[in-house]
């Protein structure tokens, strides 16, 4: 079984159920940036030991957390380095509106994992785009390059879509598959 981490950072808790789900469909280890945007004691040995990197942080003014940009920042040394080369990576974000440029973030994720040498993992399901849609559907958003979920200002983490937090299991599922073929 491959090694997966998910690193992330939330600011209400909706980022941390969309990790959650994330890291159920892989079987990954949770790795939560804290307030002060730090990892805890023994999270830099995590990444450096991952087979996978799943990123995942809310989408503030159009970019992922201030917490999670200090990571990334933090990140130059496993970079200096090439710790992280050839690793998978993947990303996922949330935000209050419905666009909310959470794909900036996911963009900023995947810019992220190529300045390591990795290799990205997309979401890799059918966009929900019929007439007959709905919000809990699998996707329903239509992205592509990773897991989206949407949660209204005034909605709680525990009243986030079933959709959305089945998107990010099945996606978690895509990037378990996607690590056990890329170590053989």
């Amino acid at each position: 079984m491959s090694n997966i981490v998910v690193v992330y950072h939330s600011g209400y808790g909706h980022t941390q159920r969309m990790a959650q789900s994330v890291a159920q469909g892989a079987g990954a280890k949770l790795l939560a940036i804290d307030a002060d945007g730090n990892l805890p004691d023994g999270g830099w040995e995590q990444l450096a030991a991952a087979d996978a990197i799943v990123f995942g942080a809310p989408t503030y003014m159009a970019a992922p957390s201030w917490q999670f940009k200090k990571f990334a920042d933090a990140s130059s040394k496993a970079w200096f380095a090439q710790a992280w080369k050839d690793k998978l990576f993947a990303g996922f974000s949330n935000s209050a509106s419905v666009q909310g440029d959470k794909q900036v973030t996911l963009d900023y994720f995947y810019h992220l994992a190529m300045q390591h040498g990795g290799v990205w993992v997309g979401l890799g399901l059918l966009p929900s785009n019929t007439k007959a849609a709905q919000r809990n559907d699998v996707n329903w958003m239509g992205s592509f390059s990773g897991a989206m979920a949407q949660s209204p200002s005034d909605a709680s983490a525990g009243e986030m879509s079933a959709g959305d937090l089945e998107t990010a299991r099945q996606f978690g599922e895509r990037v378990a598959s996607a690590a056990a073929r890329w170590a053989r």
